[in-house]
């Protein structure tokens, strides 16, 4: 622990060593940006005191959540314009206190900049080997339009339905004791998207090694930790009729498949010995949860076939549909980690 003169709240600015981060983020020249959805701050401090001094980088407000001791917290609105301090209430006596700061949205929402943290003193978090998992998906993934307790569905800003901190990945995540990162875009697909032929919006596989989940390839993503697991939830969108109001040609299996497989390719590029798992979407039942897994089964084969490499499947069997706009639920994203945790646990028991 550093040595500080503790008799008031001291400030400690984002490019602290002792801070720790993970998921999508970038060190700018006074704050650190939290990119991608769950993007994380992690901080050990002293005392009764904590204030939190952030910044929406492009919307008028944006939205963290707060996990202070191993509890959630509930979210915060952010706001723009420059970085402002937001109290975290300090209720339990613990001589040093575990503080979460998570981004609760999506790249596309812009970037929450941590600027700093004004408590009495901070200390090092001891690093200890965890496993590490990558979920790349779309809005399920993204915890997308599951959480009405803070703004009514059908009402507010897209982002406000937005809950990432228990979402099926980050929640599965906890169950695991595990490290994560979150490449996630709401309405992507594997070849075309929600209302999108690939005409004017970008697919996954144009967006994944940005470091911002968009066209801007200036900044590459840098792939520098290999998660023990990349798991891929992709092809709701492709198989969505969209709103009827942009022409809708029909799915096109052939190429779904292909550009799985390229994808994949891209994805063992950067991590030639992470277990892949494909995931079929947690929205879609009957004829078109059909076409899907026949096409998963064929990315599975092709890998096994041609490249050697053990791909795995995990199939949802019911539909869960019961939050805002058809998508799963807070409640729904629990039930999916707890059926995802035996199949990723016996993965990482494996390794």
């Amino acid at each position: 622990m550093l040595n500080y003169d503790i008799s008031k709240p001291k400030r400690f600015y984002s490019h602290n060593k002792l801070f720790m981060y993970n998921g999508r983020y970038e060190f700018l020249q006074n704050d650190v940006a939290l990119i991608s959805p769950g993007a994380t701050v992690s901080i050990n401090f002293s005392g009764n005191f904590c204030k939190v001094y952030l910044e929406a980088q492009n919307q008028p407000y944006n939205y963290v959540s707060i996990e202070l001791d191993g509890k959630y917290q509930g979210r915060i609105k952010v706001y723009s314009g420059s970085a402002k301090a937001y109290d975290i209430k300090v209720l339990t006596k613990e001589k040093i206190h575990s503080l979460k700061i998570v981004k609760d949205s999506e790249a596309s929402n812009g970037a929450i900049l941590f600027n700093s943290i004004e408590v009495e003193n901070i200390s090092e978090i001891k690093p200890r080997k965890k496993p590490y998992i990558e979920f790349i998906g779309d809005s399920v993934t993204c915890g997308a339009a599951a959480d009405d307790s803070v703004v009514p569905c059908n009402s507010g800003n897209y982002f406000d339905h937005t809950n990432v901190y228990y979402s099926y990945g980050l929640s599965l995540a906890r169950i695991l004791n595990a490290d994560f990162t979150l490449s996630s875009v709401s309405g992507i697909g594997m070849y075309r998207n929600w209302n999108d032929e690939n005409v004017e919006e970008p697919i996954m596989p144009q967006v994944y090694e940005n470091l911002y989940l968009d066209t801007d390839n200036s900044k590459k993503y840098h792939f520098d930790e290999e998660p023990d697991i990349v798991s891929i939830c992709l092809g709701t969108n492709d198989l969505s009729k969209g709103d009827g109001g942009k022409p809708r040609l029909s799915f096109n299996k052939e190429k779904f498949t292909k550009n799985y497989i390229d994808f994949i390719k891209t994805v063992y590029k950067h991590y030639s010995e992470t277990q892949i798992v494909l995931l079929n979407s947690p929205m879609i039942v009957g004829k078109d949860n059909e076409i899907l897994v026949s096409c998963l089964k064929e990315v599975q084969n092709h890998f096994t076939k041609d490249h050697g490499k053990s791909i795995l499947l995990f199939e949802f069997e019911k539909q869960f549909t019961s939050g805002c706009s058809y998508h799963p639920s807070v409640k729904e994203h629990q039930e999916i980690a707890k059926k995802l945790m035996p199949f990723f646990k016996g993965i990482l028991n494996k390794q």
